[in-house]
């Protein structure tokens, strides 16, 4: 089998397994895909691929609750940021000949799984909101620019604003949406979204849709809490070899 047809196998299987993390949990999707996709190519060639995937079943997200006006109000100053945060990280993330943005990937990845599998209990008071949501916003994008993974420290942060579930999801969708939209943007203007790029990504929607059909099938046999487990164990031992892999390419 030519190694062309191959990846590309690889990379439909990926978005399957991504699509099916989305399903069952109601999100996951970027994360998964960066994980699975950057253990065979370069992370900013992996960002460009989820771009599409990721833009299509988060803008259903976004605008399928009942809060949307109201919660871009509320988080205007963080989706500001996030913007700003991706416009500047996204030059590690595309630095050519160098192991740096598979590193950070693999130890972002890695920090969000810990804090996964604690996690702790948080509660963000409303004083504190308007100097915290452009903080965690900047973050976020600096983190979604230079590695692709677009989930932290935005969504524990999110999910400390005592919102109910609905306003979550939605919230969830506005943040994931705005970040895909600044990332591929930004891959844009660095000149790695390209139209070749831009039709496998279109063409990764498939895929990724069957994986969340499935995974919503199966969503009420699984017990939600231990898949959650097990799917931040997964993205702690990808970090981890990540993160191994990069640096001893860095050291040699």
């Amino acid at each position: 089998m030519p190694d062309s047809i191959l990846i590309g196998l690889m990379i439909a299987l990926s978005f399957v397994l991504a699509g099916w993390v989305k399903g069952v949990v109601g999100m996951g999707l970027p994360t998964t895909a960066m994980a699975l996709l950057s253990l065979m190519l370069a992370p900013a060639e992996a960002a460009a691929l989820l771009v599409v995937p990721s833009m299509v079943t988060n803008l259903w997200q976004l605008f399928a609750g009942p809060a949307f006006w109201p919660l871009l109000r509320r988080l205007g100053l963080m989706v500001v940021a996030i913007c700003v945060g991706t416009a500047l990280g996204i030059s590690l993330l595309t630095a050519s000949e160098s192991h740096w943005p598979s590193f950070a990937l693999g130890v972002v990845l890695a920090i969000y799984a810990v804090f996964g599998l604690v996690a702790p209990r948080l509660s963000v008071p409303a004083r504190l909101q308007p100097v915290l949501s452009p903080l965690v916003g900047l973050v976020t994008g600096l983190f979604a620019g230079a590695t692709g993974v677009l989930v932290f420290p935005v969504v524990p942060y999110l999910g400390a604003l005592n919102l109910d579930k609905e306003e979550l999801i939605q919230a969830l969708g506005l943040s994931f949406t705005v970040s895909t939209i600044a990332l591929g943007i930004a891959l844009a203007m660095t000149g790695r979204y390209s139209t070749g790029v831009a039709t496998t990504s279109l063409l990764a929607v498939l895929p990724a849709l069957l994986g969340m059909l499935i995974g919503q099938r199966v969503r009420d046999r699984l017990d939600a809490a231990a898949f959650r487990r097990w799917f931040f164990y997964g993205m702690l031992v990808v970090g981890i070899v990540m993160v191994v892999r990069a640096a001893m390419r860095l050291a040699g």
